[in-house]
């Protein structure tokens, strides 16, 4: 999800009922919003095999894009959203994933009915974090994997005691996601965490730092892009993250968190 709100033209591929960008969710397809949509989509990319010939359910599928990227691969995708815009969009956009409306708190699954639970950009969002995860469980078969990436406390909303992002409700470092998805009955087989790789380093430096904040303070300002900072964040690509464990780099640093848990 975005960390705040940009004005670019909205998503006018053939075919696609066109979402707002509202800073909820991110949007493919707009330049001012590349930077964040390809730090999620190299999460999708790097997961997307242990989804191969499963029967999948996407936790929050937003856009739709990410389940559209996994029904490439898996035997089938179910996605679910509350948002019935976004709803509307998946079910006109990727006709291949099974788009249904409902609440994550209580997911309209049977028991044991899913090999794979993805929940990408979404835990943070959520009021009962505990429930959604004991969910999850309910609707793995045994051996199942649940996979959710969310921004890192500690470098997202660094030294605030509330979300920066006013729609997050509660973000999370790596050590309380393990307490939760352990609590919840998971195992945890690895906590990964995505990282800015050695061209992204380059550009924090062209732009005093860190072309995070520098767009943080576009939005912020309500100030009109660069052409420099519109063309750098524009020609970023999943290419330009690293996904690592912590034999690679302290998890803290990382600015998401991508846990893989299974059920028992």
């Amino acid at each position: 999800m975005s960390a705040f709100v940009t004005d670019g033209p909205p998503d006018d591929r053939p075919g696609a009922a066109a979402l707002p960008l509202t800073g909820e969710r991110t949007v493919p397809g707009i330049a001012e919003e590349n930077y964040w949509f390809r730090r999620h989509e190299v999460v999708y990319r790097r997961l997307a095999e242990r989804c191969r010939d499963r029967d999948v359910l996407e936790a929050g599928c937003g856009e739709g894009y990410g389940a559209d990227l996994i029904a490439g691969v898996a035997r089938r995708v179910i996605g679910l959203d509350y948002d019935d815009s976004a709803v509307a969009h998946v079910r006109t956009r990727y006709p291949r994933v099974d788009v249904r409306q409902g609440n994550l708190a209580d997911l309209a699954l049977d028991d044991a009915s899913v090999d794979v639970v993805v929940n990408f950009q979404v835990i943070e969002h959520l009021w009962d974090q505990g429930r959604f995860v004991a969910e999850c469980l309910r609707v793995l078969r045994p051996g199942g994997a649940l996979l959710m990436s969310t921004p890192n406390r500690i470098t997202f909303s660094p030294g605030r005691d509330t979300p920066v992002n006013p729609f997050h409700t509660r973000e999370l470092d790596a050590a309380e996601l393990t307490e939760l998805l352990k609590t919840g009955g998971f195992t945890v087989e690895a906590m990964l965490g995505v990282y800015h790789g050695g061209r992204l380093a380059e550009l924090d430096a062209r732009h005093g730092g860190s072309i995070i904040d520098a767009q943080i303070a576009r939005a912020v300002a309500d100030a009109p892009w660069s052409p420099e900072l519109l063309a750098d964040v524009a020609s970023v690509t999943v290419d330009d993250f690293d996904l690592l464990d912590s034999a690679g780099r302290d998890i803290d640093d990382s600015l998401d968190l991508v846990a893989i848990a299974v059920r028992p």
